[in-house]
């Protein structure tokens, strides 16, 4: 069926809005009011009448809808007017040139009636048999007005596809109770972000998807304000134009995040770049494309929806990109582009990915949860070295990375906390009224990088604005020298920046432990400091403490001290030098990870953080070492050392220093030949781990015999029950042929692999190391990799499916898929993959684990859900 024989009928909430706008016209003056600016005007129909056109350019269907023929002679007392100011803002925050479009710069306020509703609109040439019903609901009395409804929505004997447009939800209304009666089961709710907020429900905005996701799972399950969504089978909910998440309720109850990698929640729409209305209503005009598509192609409208919320996120960014055009009386409102693809596009429908979110209230599995690990099939290793080899942008394309100024973290916690920073920074550039300094605590181990990722943060912000100034307090000797600190800091504000002020190891002994805190009580509170019987403001500024005693703001407050005596004693201590006076005055925080792993069971991103680190340095220091592809020229063994080494001693400069002592002018690729001796790389790691990481694949290779040798011995007693012992597998291993040999040796090869894909990695070490145990889960996922590494390697040799096991015609019975496998060969390929860890222990390799996200995954949780 053609889109133009599908009916959508669209409905609702009406209002007019005047249009406003200044220009500065080059003409004749010879009247006196041409030397002043001319006013212009102009009457948009809003809301559904806009929603319709939308629709309509979007589907190319037949739209039943709402007619304003004269708006101006509709105009009257009963009808909703939103006065709108326009101005012309630059097409893209990072235009170089004068492209600029009209768009909103302030929403003035509504003209409406005193004493009842809006006035309302009928649809004109209404069909009952409307495929398709959208409503727009404003709660401007549409919702209680039944005679002005879709005739499709008050019959009870049809069931169209709804798509219902929720804005201040009313979930009393006559509508509501209507639809959730008669039509829930085909309905569509669409209900923005900010309009979920406004009611009371508490939705983190902008800190990172998975903080803003598992936040609505949560309020979805618990928060009786939103129990009347409770039966929604289809909840859609945009989070700016950068995210939306799906929440159906059919077999079960699953949500989906649909997220923009490189942006997050307002992140899209800079300040120089004005607003716009209509942006839901142009969301659900994608939305109602997809959907209109399977209706015509008579296929289910719930399999279209993950199509049509793509749809819907790239037509309301090009809705706000288009703005009111270039000249708003004569550019097309809305312009059809919106809707159609272009090689010129800035965004596709392909840069929208999609995951499943967590359904738990485990606070521990909240806090664990990583887009990165459902995003990928591969170990963090195997990034890890993708990020190093090929670029950020190349091995996290499907990820959210967060960039501030020269800093990229895809790290949860970082993005979280430094976007956390980034807002209260934000809000007080913007703030007029306040004087006193921001004061923002910043801890992490020396070398972490405290001072860097918080400059980079706040120049983001400011670029002009900021002064950077650093103070040590371990270097200062007395009081006067804070004081005179302070001065400086009040000179840079009185030329009119902002001062970003770090107070380096605050935390410092002064006449005891944290013996500064007392003087910078004053100062953070009131904004002044006192020098002699004088008292001088500071202005605004912005102060970091950066931690030089604690690596974690848990650490510095007690809070992770768990002996309750010895709580009370760190405490009263603490309060006595200013503590919590001190806590209580700071108005955010943020632990620096560095590329150290702070904690064996939660921080398993610390290889990503060294991977974007040494990424980052071979761009800066060595740029020679990439080629014109990207791609870095590093030995393997020296990025496996760089990236495994259990610790870099001094943090980030350690790893900075390793390259630097490198000899590596002129090279055109970092060999091992090319590292520092033993002695200069004690100064940073240790050094005979280091060594033998950097030579693990020659420990491997020369090991491969004695592994290959004891596999196949672990093979024989497996099957020497249910082979024949004439068959070559059966043989002692001096009597079996080289190819065969060959083919145990490759098995042997491939165990990295595969064990990489459970998010393990072998390491070479001294002494024979303690034998691990693989979980069920893990032991199926290897049984499943090597049975097909086994078949395609059997394949290749010209082996085919056959009855029976005969060598001579290189027929076998396992040669099937893996579900097709019989029972008895499973469980015999499990038992030989359990055999792994003692075998390689044998030869003094350990399997380490690379990582548990959290411990519900140890446990057997998979990704979405728990089984």
């Amino acid at each position: 069926m053609e889109n133009r024989k599908i009916k959508i009928a669209v409905s609702g909430d009406v209002c007019i809005n005047l249009l406003q706008w200044r220009t500065h016209e080059q003409c004749n003056r010879e009247l006196s009011w041409r030397y002043y600016p001319h006013v212009h005007s102009a009457f948009k129909p809003g809301d559904a009448v806009l929603l319709s056109k939308l629709t309509a350019i979007s589907t190319g269907a037949t739209v039943l809808s709402q007619k304003i023929q004269n708006i101006e002679e509709s105009l009257n007392e009963e009808t909703l007017l939103s006065t709108v100011e326009l101005e012309l803002f630059p097409v893209d925050s990072e235009e170089k040139n004068n492209h600029k479009v009209y768009r909103v710069n302030q929403f003035m306020g509504f003209t409406g009636p005193t004493k009842s509703i809006p006035k309302q609109f009928s649809i004109e040439d209404d069909d009952e048999n409307a495929d398709l019903v959208i409503i727009d609901d404003e709660n401007n009395g549409f919702n209680t007005n039944e005679e002005f409804w879709p005739l499709a929505l008050k019959s009870h004997n049809k069931s169209p596809i709804i798509i219902y447009k929720m804005n201040n939800p009313n979930c009393s209304s006559m509508l509501w109770n209507h639809i959730e009666e008669f039509h829930i089961e085909n309905t569509i709710v669409v209900i923005n972000g900010d309009d979920l907020r406004s009611k009371g429900v508490n939705i983190s905005k902008g800190l990172s998807w998975e903080r803003t996701s598992l936040d609505f799972v949560w309020q979805m399950n618990n928060n009786p304000n939103l129990c009347f969504l409770a039966n929604c089978q289809h909840l859609i909910v945009p989070f700016g134009l950068e995210g939306a998440i799906y929440y159906k309720k059919q077999e079960g109850i699953e949500s989906h995040l649909y997220f923009l990698t490189y942006e997050f929640e307002g992140g899209f729409i800079k300040e120089n770049q004005g607003k716009m209305y209509g942006l839901t209503s142009s969301f659900v005009a994608g939305l109602a494309k997809s959907i209109t598509r399977a209706i015509a192609n008579n296929e289910s409208f719930s399999r279209s929806i993950d199509e049509g919320i793509r749809e819907g996120m790239v037509a309301a960014q090009k809705y706000f990109i288009y703005g009111f055009g270039i000249n708003v009386n004569e550019s097309t409102f809305p312009n059809p582009s919106i809707f159609t693809e272009s090689e010129n596009d800035f965004i596709f429908k392909e840069h929208i990915q999609e995951v499943p979110i967590r359904n738990t209230n485990n606070p521990n599995c909240q806090a664990c949860w990583y887009i990165i690990k459902d995003k990928s099939s591969t170990s963090l290793a195997e990034i890890a070295y993708d990020i190093v080899k090929n670029g950020e942008k190349s091995a996290l394309k499907f990820i959210p990375i967060a960039t501030f100024g020269n800093l990229k973290t895809v790290d949860r916690a970082e993005i979280e906390g430094y976007r956390s920073i980034k807002n209260l920074i934000s809000e007080y550039v913007s703030a007029k009224s306040i004087v006193r300094p921001l004061s923002i605590a910043v801890f992490g181990t020396p070398g972490s990088g405290k001072s860097f990722g918080v400059s980079e943060v706040a120049s983001s912000i400011a670029p002009a604005l900021i002064e950077k100034l650093n103070f040590n307090l371990s270097q200062f000797q007395s009081l006067s020298d804070l004081i005179a600190a302070f001065h400086r800091v009040r000179d840079f504000s009185l030329k009119g920046k902002l001062p970003l002020v770090f107070f380096d190891e605050f935390d410092s002994y002064l006449e005891g432990r944290l013996g500064w805190l007392k003087y910078f009580l004053a100062p953070m509170q009131d904004g002044v400091f006192r020098e002699g019987d004088s008292i001088h403001p500071i202005g605004k500024a912005i102060f970091v403490f950066a931690g030089g005693t604690s690596s974690t703001f848990k650490e510095f407050s007690g809070e992770d001290i768990n002996d309750e005596m010895e709580y009370k004693l760190f405490f009263k201590e603490f309060q006595s030098r200013k503590g919590p006076d001190f806590i209580s005055r700071l108005r955010g925080y943020v632990n620096i990870l560095g590329p150290n792993q702070t904690d064996e069971h939660w921080d398993q991103l610390f290889v990503i953080r060294r991977a974007m680190l040494l990424r980052s340095l071979l761009e800066r220091k060595t740029p020679y070492l990439i080629n014109d592809r990207g791609e870095a020229q590093i030995d393997n063994g020296v990025l496996r050392a760089l990236l495994k080494i259990s610790r870099y001693k001094h943090e980030s400069r350690s790893m900075e220093a390793i390259l630097e002592m490198s000899s590596l002018s002129g090279a055109k690729k970092w060999e091992q030949s090319h590292l520092p001796s033993k002695e200069q790389l004690i100064l940073h790691v240790d050094a005979e781990q280091f060594l033998r990481l950097l030579m693990q694949d020659a420990f491997f290779s020369e090991k491969i015999e004695k592994l290959a040798m004891d596999l196949y011995h672990t093979h024989k007693e497996i099957y020497k029950d249910t082979l024949k012992s004439g068959l070559t597998c059966m043989q002692p291993w001096e009597d079996i042929d080289e190819e065969f040999k060959n083919s145990i040796r490759d098995r042997v090869r491939y165990i990295p692999n595969a064990l990489n894909k459970i998010n393990y990695d072998i390491m070479s070490v001294k002494e024979k190391p303690e034998i691990i145990e693989f979980t069920e889960r893990e032991l199926d996922i290897l049984a499943e990799y090597e049975h097909k590494r086994w078949s395609l390697q059997k394949k290749d040799e010209g082996w085919k499916y056959g009855d029976k096991l005969e060598e001579k015609r290189r027929t076998h019975p396992s040669l099937v898929p893996w579900d097709n496998l019989g029972l008895d060969e499973k469980n015999n390929i499990i038992s030989y993959i359990k055999a792994w860890p003692e075998i390689l222990a044998n030869s003094n390799f350990k399997i380490e684990r690379l990582k548990y996200l959290c411990y519900c995954e140890s446990q057997g949780y998979v990704k979405g859900s728990m089984q």
